[in-house]
């Protein structure tokens, strides 16, 4: 795809959302359901059943995904989408992109062994390699925009507003 087609495709978009922004809001959705068998949540994806589970580090046995490897994925799904769109928004040469992101975790917090440690990931580290012979100034607004436009980046950057609800029946009898 070039940047004619990617126009072409985003500019009606861009135009009903600037007339009502209300056509741009768009809820998604994530389900799953705890296993029956083993400390493990199967989690719909679209394409596959996913199951996971607790990481090595907790007590896992390493055969399940782990859900903070899901969310550094889902941030490496997100950034190589996202430059790849502004790369070719941008008509910028891009021969090859790999992108790795990396998180630190402290899994005494997890556990519950130190109050003081947190749960949840300390530093994320999101790291692109880039083949492109294109020069330093447009390789910084490639990188400037792609963490701008990165849903998952932006979202873990912004913290937004989260919440918890449950409902629940009577067991079958």
């Amino acid at each position: 795809m070039d940047a004619t087609e990617l126009k072409s495709l985003q500019t009606p978009l861009k135009d009903s959302y600037r007339e009502d922004a209300s056509q741009a809001l768009v809820t998604l959705r994530a389900r799953g359901s705890i296993d029956d068998q083993s400390i493990a949540c199967k989690v719909e994806t679209g394409r596959a059943l996913a199951i996971a589970g607790l990481h090595p580090a907790t007590g896992g046995s390493g055969l399940e995904l782990c859900s903070g490897d899901m969310l550094l994925e889902a941030l490496v799904a997100c950034a190589g989408v996202t430059l790849k769109a502004v790369a070719t928004a941008l008509e910028f040469r891009l021969t090859d992109a790999r992108l790795e992101a990396e998180g630190d975790l402290d899994f005494r917090g997890t556990l519950g062994v130190a109050k003081d440690a947190p749960v949840g990931f300390r530093a994320i580290r999101l790291k692109f390699d880039l083949d492109t012979d294109e020069p330093q100034e447009r390789i910084d607004t490639l990188l400037k925009l792609t963490e701008r436009y990165c849903v998952v980046f932006q979202t873990l950057n912004a913290r937004p507003e989260l919440s918890v609800t449950e409902s629940h029946s009577a067991p079958k009898v």
